[in-house]
């Protein structure tokens, strides 16, 4: 396994770009304006984003022409793991760096924090795994 950033990297991230605005403008909003939980506001997030990201990436950031159900589930798998992972890691993180702060604050860095690593992890997933061309 061959760790270099290459094209696919930046178009992954003009992917992640359209995904962000979308997804993060409905997990800030879903948390601060609907006052739903810091979970639910960062799944809707991932759920709503994670299906325009497949197929933008599948077809143009890895250029991947096979169906397969199997890649679809390594994609799920992959997303659930990142994100599960991801915010989970920030939330213990910055609520032990920001203990005196309100839950609220707390929790919008968390989300901002969990996006930058949940980014780093599906990109190496989707990347070495779900897309890899090895595994075909």
């Amino acid at each position: 396994m061959k760790w270099t950033i290459n094209s696919s990297f930046f178009r992954f991230l003009l992917v992640g770009i359209i995904n962000t605005l979308v997804g993060t403008s409905i997990m800030f909003l879903a948390y601060n304006l609907f006052h739903l939980s810091y979970w639910v506001s960062s799944f809707l997030n991932y759920f709503i984003g994670s299906i325009v990201s497949y197929f933008l990436n599948k077809y143009y950031t890895f250029k991947q022409k096979e169906r397969s159900f199997q890649e679809v589930i390594l994609f799920i798998v992959n997303i659930l793991i990142c994100y599960f992972v991801a915010y989970y890691l920030a939330a213990k993180i910055v609520s032990y760096l920001l203990s005196d702060y309100s839950t609220a604050i707390i929790d919008n860095i968390s989300m901002v924090v969990g996006m930058i690593l949940f980014v780093l992890l599906n990109y190496t997933g989707q990347r070495f795994i779900v897309f890899s061309k090895s595994k075909q």
